[in-house]
């Protein structure tokens, strides 16, 4: 009888160890929609941790995504005389690169609790027109980590 209930612990034991627990279960999966003009989050808020943007352009045109971590309102960052953010001047934790209408990107960070803004941050330059910049389009949101 020992024996039998010597083995129960062990694959009980075994059985605890090879499920692992909730921090074992990967990162935290955000989805994102970008358009003419918004950025809208599946969630506006994850745990702290690593966090996975799958980040999707459901614009008419070129769109990239920026993580910036502030205090600040969405609409209160910096900018420059083109209405861009200037990257140097902000906590910009990562970025995904201008990507094509229809695609998806994704990219995954190590976020520290706090409060971030997530934007698009591309500024359309015509000659004889005013510039046009996707955050001040309104192309931001607040996002906030636990």
């Amino acid at each position: 009888m020992k024996m039998i209930l010597g083995l129960s612990v062990a694959v009980v034991a075994a059985l605890a160890i090879a499920c692992g627990d909730d921090d074992d279960d990967g990162p935290t999966a955000i989805d994102v929609a970008l358009a003419e003009w918004s950025v809208t989050p599946s969630s506006a808020s994850a745990t702290a941790g690593d966090v996975t943007f799958s980040v999707t352009n459901n614009g008419e045109e070129p769109h990239e995504f920026l993580v910036i971590r502030t205090d600040l309102a969405p609409d209160a960052l910096p900018t420059d005389d083109d209405g861009k953010v200037p990257e140097e001047e902000i906590d910009l934790i990562d970025e995904i690169e201008p990507f094509a209408a229809g695609t998806t990107e994704e990219i995954t960070l190590n976020l520290d609790a706090g409060s971030y803004v997530l934007i698009c941050n591309i500024v359309e330059l015509v000659p004889g027109e005013e510039p046009e910049s996707h955050y001040v389009q309104g192309m931001r949101t607040s996002f906030t980590v636990e």
